[in-house]
């Protein structure tokens, strides 16, 4: 046990303890029980018998027993309270959710998209009339259905499990990206504190806004994840690699396509006009290639399913409807719609002219600016999702933990050519 140092004050004959180092302050337990409280009031709040309403009143408990191992751990962010709170906040309500068939209504979105798809090249349905008819997604999801799509109802083939593998496939790429192709996971790279790659990924799974729709089957796990994995790339300085995984993302859903001019932005600062162009063509190549043909071919459904549905501009409103700024905007002002889109086109010029006056130079400042202007647009959307918080929040968190494991990385590399030495 530490004692206090006393030291005699000159002069006067007396002593003074010394202070004491501070203690870190623990955040890893108070932290789960706010989601435990949040869970529980999702459960609350859900309509009865619903995904959300049972992912919610199982996470509560998932997190309640994470906090109280973490309060009995004498380190801060370790993998066992994170472990137990992706057991009580994805497997155990994912595993009930499939045994009862209930799932998000967008996996069935995803499913019928991939059927039509290899049934007439065309993954939009020409004439949607209610909100199950619509497929607001690029045609790149599609393929999270392909499995369903060949062997029917069955275990293993709900999109909604292809979702939860596509977002775990790009977080350990990112994290072996970031290792130098080595397992960041197995303890061999982590700082004194013991921060690893499969640490980090427990508890980004832990997240509520992540846990939530891998449980429920949402659309944006594989979105994020995929640039993560861009954003890794970035930070390794590999342009190519980096465009390509962006241009994977974009060619799923729109909230991927505003990263394309920030990482290309964050790479012109790092690695110049060459880095840059290779990161935009790899990006944009892979989106064009995967949506322009569709869009083309089937112009009337694709506008009908992907421009005006989910920016809530059909005559079909959209099933994203949340009390944000946009939506009373749009419900409660004037030609509203109108006046949220010049408000999104206007944030989205601010941020479009920072990066040309002050460019980010670090894939942290590029997730930074990229989360400011994804909030923009969420808050101001009239057809948004609470849901879509996963977003910011991921960018905003995730980028610094790999932040520290490249350091860390490079700390070890650097103590091992010292001692070889």
């Amino acid at each position: 046990m530490a004692t206090a140092v006393r030291a005699q004050e000159p002069g006067t004959g007396t002593t003074a303890a010394a202070e004491s180092p501070r203690v870190a302050r623990r955040w890893d337990w108070p932290v789960l029980v706010v989601c435990a409280v949040s869970a529980l009031v999702v459960g609350l709040l859900s309509p009865a018998d619903t995904s959300q309403e049972a992912w919610g009143l199982a996470a509560a408990v998932g997190y309640g027993c994470a906090a109280l191992v973490a309060a009995r751990s004498s380190a801060r962010w370790a993998p066992a309270p994170a472990v137990v709170a992706v057991a009580g906040a994805i497997v155990v309500p994912l595993l009930y959710l499939t045994v009862i068939s209930k799932e998000q209504m967008e996996v069935g979105v995803v499913e019928r998209a991939a059927d039509l798809l290899f049934a007439s090249g065309n993954p939009y349905n020409p004439a949607p009339h209610v909100v199950r008819d619509f497929n607001p997604y690029l045609p790149g999801m599609a393929l999270f259905g392909i499995p369903h799509m060949l062997f029917g109802d069955a275990p293993f083939t709900s999109a909604r499990l292809w979702f939860l593998a596509g977002f775990l496939a790009a977080v350990a790429a990112a994290i072996r990206v970031l290792a130098g192709g080595r397992d960041g996971g197995a303890g061999r790279i982590g700082t004194p504190r013991g921060v690893t790659g499969t640490t980090g990924v427990w508890w980004l799974c832990a997240c509520p806004v992540v846990a939530l729709p891998l449980t429920i089957g949402g659309v944006d796990p594989p979105v994020i994840g995929l640039m993560c994995l861009a954003l890794a790339f970035t930070q390794r300085g590999d342009a190519a690699r980096a465009g390509l995984a962006l241009g994977a993302a974009a060619a799923l859903k729109w909230t991927a396509w505003p990263a394309i001019p920030v990482l290309v932005a964050v790479l012109a600062v790092r690695g110049g006009r060459r880095a840059a162009v290779r990161c935009a063509a790899g990006a944009v190549g892979v989106a064009v290639l995967a949506v322009v043909p569709v869009a083309l071919a089937f112009s009337d459904a694709f506008y009908r399913n992907v421009v005006l549905y989910p920016f809530g501009l059909g005559p079909t409103a959209s099933s994203a409807q949340s009390p944000l700024l946009g939506h009373l905007i749009a419900v409660l002002v004037p030609h509203g719609d109108a006046v949220t889109m010049a408000l999104i086109a206007l944030s989205a010029a601010g941020v479009g002219l920072s990066l040309l006056i002050r460019p980010p130079s670090s894939a942290v400042a590029g997730a930074d600016r990229l989360a400011l202007g994804l909030i923009l647009a969420i808050v101001l959307s009239p057809a948004t999702r609470i849901g879509y918080a996963i977003y910011p929040i991921v960018l905003l968190t995730w980028p610094r933990f790999t932040a520290a494991l490249t350091a860390a990385r490079g700390a070890a590399d650097g103590g091992r050519a010292s001692t070889a030495s």
